[in-house]
């Protein structure tokens, strides 16, 4: 009870939040096409939307056939999301419609790396152009194929498909996995303020990814993270070309910039009086006793070792330096030299943060192998 009263309260404040935003953005700015529309947006009902499909398989399709409107009637009969109904019947009336939606739901099947023609011919009834790539674009968002999902996307009109609800949510779950704040942010506002019959389910994730993209730092570790889960879900998708590797250029180039500010710290240490400054192992005047002071505990005469001798990572930090320098070398160590080092550089570190660099590894690991 209290966990579902939390989803709701969850909820509220973030569709508070988010109306107040275009409230606000509504009163300083023109509008846009994309600009809130306040609650406009709603799916039509199954028996309007049931019609408009029976009209296109009749006329349009000219699927008329005993057998064809037999499947048509066992589909809408069957208890399934409205989406699922109008593109099973853009299947029903276009041989290549099906042959589209089977490979996009296909895992097994090759990622597609453009938006199919079929998509793109304007000269085909908006009903089932919009729909047709509704359905698609949902199926590539199910296998995280967010670029040409989201292209997708941008080529059809909310107006013009018979759920406006899923149409948002995938659209901001692409946006959202690609790090495209600003847009996933609109799509989110547009769901949770247009649509006044969205799913709980979209709205309570859509709130999450909200609240989630709050907490974005700008090329923290955070940061680092999100492009190495991108990383890894592009060569999952056997995509390791140009844009696999301007990403992991960009996250090098941020480990350099880390290294860099952390060397400029040791360089540069605070004044004594900041308590941040080793001092060479001495103490300020009138500071605390060193280690060799009368009523200390005797320190352990073995000089801590360096990261670069493959120490453990007792207090769970991250090295940049030391992930940069172990990824250079990667492919050329041993498999048992490898388990060794990815145990060593991880350990003591939170479970979240452990996952993302043996992830990152793991992948390199799977590139060098090939």
């Amino acid at each position: 009870m209290t966990w579902q009263t939390g989803r709701l309260a969850t909820l509220a404040l973030a569709g508070c939040f988010l109306m107040n935003s275009s409230l606000w953005a509504a009163e300083d700015t023109k509008p846009t096409k994309e600009e809130s529309s306040f609650g406009m947006l709603k799916a039509p009902t199954v028996e309007e939307a049931k019609k408009q499909a029976e009209t296109w398989l009749k006329e349009t399709a000219k699927k008329t056939d005993a057998a064809t409107l037999a499947k048509f009637k066992t589909l809408w009969e069957a208890d399934r999301p409205l989406i699922d109904k109008v593109s099973g019947t853009l299947v029903l009336g276009n041989v290549d419609a099906g042959k589209l939606l089977e490979e996009a739901r296909d895992v097994d099947a090759p990622a597609p790396i453009e938006v199919p023609a079929l998509l793109k011919d304007a000269k085909l009834p908006t009903f089932f152009r919009a729909n047709l790539a509704l359905a698609y674009a949902k199926a590539l968002t199910t296998r995280r194929v967010y670029e040409e999902a989201l292209e997708t996307f941008q080529m059809i009109k909310v107006e013009d498909v018979c759920d406006p609800g899923a149409f948002f949510f995938h659209k901001a779950v692409c946006e959202h996995s690609l790090m495209l704040r600003d847009k996933a942010d609109s799509s989110i506002d547009r769901l949770l303020v247009d649509v006044v019959d969205s799913p709980e389910r979209y709205r309570m994730v859509a709130a999450l990814m909200h609240f989630d993209m709050v907490t974005w730092q700008e090329k923290d570790l955070g940061w680092i993270a999100r492009k190495m889960e991108n990383i890894q879900r592009r060569l999952d998708l056997k995509r390791g070309g140009k844009n696999t590797q301007k990403i992991q250029k960009e996250v090098l180039v941020r480990l350099d910039e880390m290294i860099k500010e952390i060397e400029n710290k040791k360089k540069n240490p605070p004044p004594p009086g900041g308590g941040g400054g080793d001092n060479d192992g001495n103490c300020p005047s009138g500071g605390p006793p060193g280690p060799d002071a009368p009523g200390t505990q005797p320190q352990s005469s073995s000089p801590q070792q360096d990261t670069k001798g493959g120490s453990a990572n007792t207090e769970g930090k991250v090295d940049p330096k030391k992930i940069k320098e172990i990824a250079e070398v990667w492919g050329k160590l041993p498999e048992r030299e490898r388990a060794r080092v990815l145990v060593e550089l991880t350990r003591g570190m939170p479970a979240t943060d452990r996952a993302v660099i043996e992830a990152y590894f793991k992948e390199i690991q799977k590139k060098s192998g090939k």
